[in-house]
């Protein structure tokens, strides 16, 4: 270290950089603020689902350790959320193809209700799709995996 110091101020290396020692922290990035904020109404939802119903279930209570891990900055939050959105697409993959089967044997049964209220099938469908994907898009981001990897690497 003080070897390149000196050797850096004379001019014997010009090509070396000069050392950056940067201790700031670095800010969440926006799109981890997004899916926190999304993964919190997640968690709302299946905490309140959990209570009123009675059924704790990994498809649902699942939000809350990628929560946790994502805030806290765990080291293995980065793949804990991805198997997370893994698991989502598998259980709303295998959901849509029962829905195309049943759809195929009873077109008139086939239609989501919740709470007394019909859902049509399109506006769903697009709206699971572009959860799905924002959450791939924020997951596989290069932003958050140097954010959420950056205290394994220091």
């Amino acid at each position: 270290m003080i070897i390149r110091l000196c050797w850096t101020q004379f001019r014997a290396f010009p090509t070396l950089a000069p050392l950056k020692v940067t201790n700031k922290p670095k800010s969440m990035p926006k799109r981890l603020i997004l899916l926190i904020a999304l993964y919190t109404l997640f968690a709302v939802i299946a905490l309140l689902r959990a209570v009123t119903t009675g059924s704790f279930d990994l498809f649902s209570l699942g939000v809350l350790p990628v929560l946790f891990g994502i805030l806290t900055q765990a080291p293995w939050s980065s793949l804990v959320l991805k198997i997370y959105i893994g698991l989502q697409t598998l259980g709303l993959s295998a959901l849509g193809i029962t829905a195309i089967i049943a759809y195929q044997i009873t077109p008139q049964d086939v239609k989501v209700v919740v709470e007394g209220h019909s859902i049509p099938m399109l506006p769903l469908v697009l709206s699971i799709i572009a959860l799905l994907s924002l959450q791939y898009w924020i997951a596989f981001s290069r932003v958050s995996h140097n954010y959420l990897t950056a205290k394994v690497k220091a």
